[in-house]
């Protein structure tokens, strides 16, 4: 029996709609794995999301099942509304042509916002004009319908470069009137990357739990200890995990990251899927 959500469908659109009801608070919901949608004064950007079942029909009959363990909170198509979406990295429960194209249909004008180094690959993959997508590097920020969009290193394994030095693997920290938000995609733990997060001050940290196991045959992420420390050592206000209950064969326990976070201090929240979680100032 797949894991139900806290609310999807009818009920998850009317929270959102409910939410523009509260001007000058920060929205957040997850829609599982690395999925969340940010809203502030009605404007939405949508983390990373998986709203298909393409992986686990693409790997049915092989030795790496990708069998499903949580139900779908949204089909895709029904996301109104939507400005900005982002895509951290080419894997596909971050590059999914079953949910992106579909999130483009019914929100024609959205903003999509990528790797550099992805563009040509992210082009083929979804069939689109090598010039949608905007395109970042570490260092680089755009602003694209009032989020101001930081590109920053992450490592997946590694910290991996193209030919002209961009980054493969990225994490985004989004800037939205006072409120900034670190979604870090998918990455280990690499030098100097408290040094690069710490000085924004993050509201926000969504961060993964699922871990590195090499018996996987996947790149890997932060376990549950190291995401609570890692939100620790950046000073973010709360951090929320991601990157578990969505497959078998790769995921992990939240009671984990909620007794290191005890450990450390760490301002937490666990979210149930299709949860809304509101900070104000």
């Amino acid at each position: 029996m797949l894991k139900p959500a806290f609310q999807k469908d009818e009920t998850l659109l009317a929270d959102m709609e409910a939410a523009r009801s509260q001007p000058g608070a920060l929205h957040s919901w997850w829609l599982g794995q690395s999925g969340f949608l940010l809203q502030y004064n009605g404007r939405q950007l949508l983390f990373d999301p998986y709203l298909s079942d393409s992986l686990s029909r693409k790997y049915a009959d092989t030795d790496k099942p990708h069998v499903r363990l949580s139900e779908l909170v949204i089909d895709p198509a029904r996301l109104p509304r939507i400005d900005v979406v982002t895509s951290s990295h080419n894997h596909t429960d971050h590059l999914d042509a079953e949910t992106l194209l579909p999130i483009r249909s019914t929100n024609p004008d959205i903003q999509f916002v990528i790797p550099e180094a992805n563009r040509a690959f992210i082009a083929d993959r979804l069939k689109i004009k090598l010039d949608w997508p905007i395109g970042l590097t570490d260092g680089q920020s755009v602003t694209v319908d009032g989020f101001v969009v930081h590109g920053v290193p992450a490592a997946h394994n590694e910290l991996e470069r193209d030919a002209e030095g961009r980054c493969k693997f990225m994490g985004f920290v989004v800037e939205v009137g006072p409120y900034r938000v670190y979604h870090s995609g998918d990455t280990l733990w690499y030098d100097g990357m408290v040094d690069i997060l710490r000085p924004f001050n993050v509201d926000v940290a969504f961060l993964p739990i699922n871990g590195n196991k090499p018996e996987r045959r996947v790149a890997g992420n932060l376990n549950p200890d190291e995401a609570a420390k890692l939100g620790h050592e950046i000073g973010a206000k709360l951090v929320i995990p991601h990157h578990y209950d969505l497959f078998e064969f790769n995921t992990a326990d939240p009671a984990d990251f909620v007794h290191a976070c005890e450990q450390y201090g760490t301002p937490y929240r666990v979210m149930q899927l299709g949860e809304r979680v509101s900070i104000g100032r």
